[in-house]
């Protein structure tokens, strides 16, 4: 019995051989991928530096707080209440000759004095977003798309019972979509030309469209007063488009920033030029601390105003006015 398995080993021999050597190559060789793979999860990830990739990301919020009390003062004024936010973001693509940039500006105050009525100081949503392909070392072949609207409505007398809506969310929204040629001499200032430019007003709420606000074409009323057609929503104009914005630091911890945009209809009016202009100094006191000063410049020949606070025309009467605004906040912001 040992004699015949001894045979039979020996004739079997070569056979069983070979699969030792098979098994003993599949372990080695499996050992050696388990080790490569070991080795890769040990070597630390190589990090692509910031100047080298082609997304850049971020932004910056701010929450600001303001109270008065005043009890039995003699020198006036009332008591108030205020706060507001804003955040901005963006998101920049460059890459060899190509760039886009992204930007999202929210803002919400709101204000309450004395006992009478929280009212809102101020109301902002404008989206931007610029393409542009290099065609010489400062200049960009680009388009330009923006979008600007507010959250909530406003009214002529915010105080009074009677008080009357006169803008309201997406009335007015303005659309504005611009083919030209982007000037950068550096990063700190650009300039957009564009003679091909189509402005879009929006007038969703109803009431302000029959009205004509904003510039759509109002609704008509037969002799006795009763509705024929209601007033269109929307508004298309064709003209000519500058923007140009800077943003610069004009001391430490100083951040100086202004845009400004022009748009002439081509069809209506082309010599009254539309103006938009923006100003921002913002001062940082700490990391989370902040302090800034913001003014806001409008003159749209479509947008008639009937409350001048200079008193020097008819409360009542519908004018084109030069709109202003300007705003100090101290409050906390966070950069990210």
């Amino acid at each position: 019995m040992v004699a015949t398995e001894v045979i039979y080993f020996c004739q079997n021999f070569n056979g069983i051989k070979k699969i030792l050597i098979i098994i003993l190559s599949s372990i080695l060789c499996t050992s050696n991928l388990l080790a490569q793979e070991e080795a890769a999860k040990a070597e630390p990830k190589q990090e692509v530096p910031d100047s080298l990739k082609p997304w850049k990301k971020g932004g910056v919020g701010n929450i600001n707080f303001n109270q008065v009390s005043l009890t039995n003062w003699a020198a006036g004024g009332n008591s108030s209440v205020s706060g507001g936010a804003f955040l901005s973001l963006f998101a920049k693509y460059k890459k060899d000759k190509t760039q886009w940039n992204n930007t999202l500006d929210l803002a919400y105050g709101l204000i309450q004095q004395k006992n009478g009525p929280v009212i809102k100081s101020d109301d902002k949503i404008e989206f931007n977003s610029k393409y542009g392909r290099q065609a010489t070392k400062k200049w960009f072949y680009s388009g330009l798309v923006t979008f600007k609207t507010q959250f909530a409505p406003g009214f002529d007398d915010p105080e009074s019972a009677t008080r009357t809506i006169i803008s309201d969310l997406f009335s007015p929204a303005y659309v504005l979509a611009s083919i030209g040629m982007d000037y950068k001499p550096n990063d700190k200032f650009t300039a957009h030309l564009s003679p091909i430019t189509n402005k879009t007003t929006i007038v969703m709420n109803q009431r302000l469209a029959n009205a004509g606000a904003f510039g759509v074409t109002e609704a008509t009323y037969d002799d006795l007063g009763n509705l024929v057609s209601e007033g269109e929503n929307i508004r298309f104009e064709a003209g000519a488009f500058v923007k140009m914005a800077i943003n610069t630091d004009i001391a430490k911890n100083v951040n100086f920033q202004s845009k400004v945009d022009f748009f002439a209809n081509y069809i209506e009016n082309f010599g009254n030029i539309d103006v938009n202009w923006e100003n921002l100094i913002a001062m940082k006191v700490n990391k989370f601390l902040t302090t800034s000063l913001s003014t806001h410049l409008i003159y749209d020949d479509d947008i008639k105003v009937g409350v001048d606070t200079n008193n020097d025309d008819v409360v009542d009467a519908q004018l084109v006015r030069t709109q202003f605004k300007q705003v100090f906040a101290v409050g906390l912001s966070y950069k990210f």
